[in-house]
């Protein structure tokens, strides 16, 4: 656990310097600066392409994760290099064909309810592309164990220049139209940012040569498209929706209830950035003992963890909401359902990695469409009823039988258990201090209470944990600081 001890600290430290940035730019500037209205246009844009971002991306990024490791030659390896990056831009030419046929019924389509996304339409295939290509050359970084400077662009880089964004809105120096046009700018910057990271760790030799096993390469993207397709959907899926049933600004109070609970999850994806090539490598060398063991030790450590800021979230919740605006205090029912499901796909681990790189991910996928169309009716008959609140539901329901799905999977195909006795003992902590906290309010102005809440229960958790041994290398990271402090 050596480097991904490292890599996933750092990672994780960055990517939650990122969503604190993420915090000021949702609970503040993005509601006051932008109004509810440009805030739920820009959030439905990059929504939206953040769900075709698999098609364009054509699964690359993670079928170099798997596939690099395999080759013996450098000659190999490049041609290999050479065939994620080309082969997608060569079949993104005819999806933008197609959109460019059914634009006018398409532009009807997502615009009947709200005509104001009509004028930004053309943003979201092209903001896509940019996601998909900084999927591709972040991949490219990683393979070769250089996984933290994309996760500073990812998570910290592209809420920066949002940031500085919305200060020129503040200033004057764009309006809130511009914005939205500056944010996919932005997209396109982390491309290149990226790329040429990616080309400093390892330079490109282009070569328009098929590498040898390209059928079984297809075979993998072709499924791996299902996969983060169906991914994307989980997660931007309900905003989409939202846009179809109900007036735009409800976007913008979905949003901040969604940011906030996606809080939960940042963890599970620092630590995926360097556990997915290490679980590929073990799989493809069959060394499933060490497979298990890494399958434990990322769920228990991302159980701890994540369990720490679910908590903290969650008896804070009422005093946070005090501070944006009041219309958005609809949204605490759905931190707390959002935030209950990305928990529990948190304490899964590196089930994702083990299942995408198993000769089982067929079906599984497969499975996952099933509980995109779940998804799907189940907002259609949520959202006109209750709101937000139903899709909130409706996403509940579908990530946690998805997860349930995938672990079941796991245990009874390969044979790999991710809890252990340490499992309920977390959880028990977890729940405890929640009753605890939750309905013990301090009078006193909300940041001040929560600054003093969490302090609290921080030390609580720790201690709690640290005399439970409930993760021996968290333990171990406590011992070194400790050991500093003497």
């Amino acid at each position: 656990m050596g480097i991904v001890l490292n890599q996933s600290l750092k990672n994780t430290i960055i990517t939650y310097i990122g969503f604190g940035v993420g915090a000021i730019n949702t609970l503040y500037l993005y509601p006051i600066f932008l109004g509810a209205t440009y805030y739920a246009v820009t959030n439905y844009i990059l929504s939206a392409a953040n769900v075709i971002m698999p098609l364009f991306a054509i699964g690359m990024q993670n079928t170099l994760v798997k596939f690099y490791s395999q080759y013996n030659t450098e000659q190999e390896r490049e041609q290999f290099l050479s065939f994620t990056v080309l082969f997608p831009l060569l079949l993104c030419i005819p999806l933008v064909l197609l959109g460019l046929y059914f634009f006018e019924d398409l532009v009807f389509f997502v615009s009947k309810k709200n005509p104001v996304v009509q004028t930004f339409i053309w943003l979201i295939p092209f903001t896509g592309l940019c996601m998909a290509y900084f999927e591709i050359f972040y991949a490219w970084a990683r393979v070769h164990m250089h996984s933290v400077f994309g996760n500073f662009i990812k998570e910290v880089g592209l809420r920066l220049f949002s940031l500085f964004a919305l200060i020129g809105v503040y200033f004057k120096w764009i309006t809130v139209v511009d914005f939205v046009y500056v944010t996919s700018g932005i997209y396109f910057l982390a491309l290149l940012v990226t790329m040429l990271y990616a080309f400093k760790i390892k330079a490109p030799k282009f070569q328009f040569l098929l590498p040898q096993n390209v059928k079984a390469i297809l075979e993998y993207t072709f499924y791996i498209i299902l996969s983060g397709s169906v991914a994307n959907l989980l997660l931007d899926g309900d905003k989409l929706m939202l846009n179809q049933y109900m007036v735009i600004e409800n976007i913008a109070y979905y949003s901040v209830a969604t940011y906030i609970a996606l809080v939960i999850s940042v963890p599970s994806r620092s630590m995926h950035q360097i556990v997915y090539p290490i679980t590929a490598k073990l799989m493809h060398e069959n060394k499933y003992v060490e497979l298990n063991a890494l399958y434990q030790k990322t769920s228990i450590n991302l159980q701890v963890v994540g369990g720490f800021v679910m908590l903290c979230i969650f008896v804070n919740i009422n005093q946070l909401y005090q501070l944006v605006p009041k219309e958005y205090s609809g949204g605490i029912v759905v931190v707390f359902m959002i935030g209950l499901s990305k928990y529990f796909d948190l304490i899964l681990g590196n089930n994702n990695a083990i299942i995408f790189n198993s000769k089982y991910y067929r079906m599984v996928l497969f499975l996952g469409l099933f509980l995109v169309v779940i998804t799907i009716v189940l907002n259609i008959i949520f959202i006109p009823t209750y709101g937000i609140i139903g899709s909130a539901f409706a996403t509940l329901l579908s990530i946690t039988l998805y997860s349930l799905a995938k672990l079941m999977f796991v245990v009874k195909k390969m044979h790999l258990y991710p809890f252990t006795k340490q499992t309920l003992v977390s959880l028990s902590v977890t729940m405890v201090l929640f009753l605890v906290f939750y309905f013990w309010e301090f009078p006193m102005h909300p940041i001040i209470a929560i600054g003093l809440k969490s302090v609290l229960i921080t030390v609580a958790y720790v201690y709690l944990n640290y005399k439970l041994k409930v993760s021996k290398e968290i333990n171990g990271v406590l011992d070194g600081l400790l050991n500093k402090l003497k």
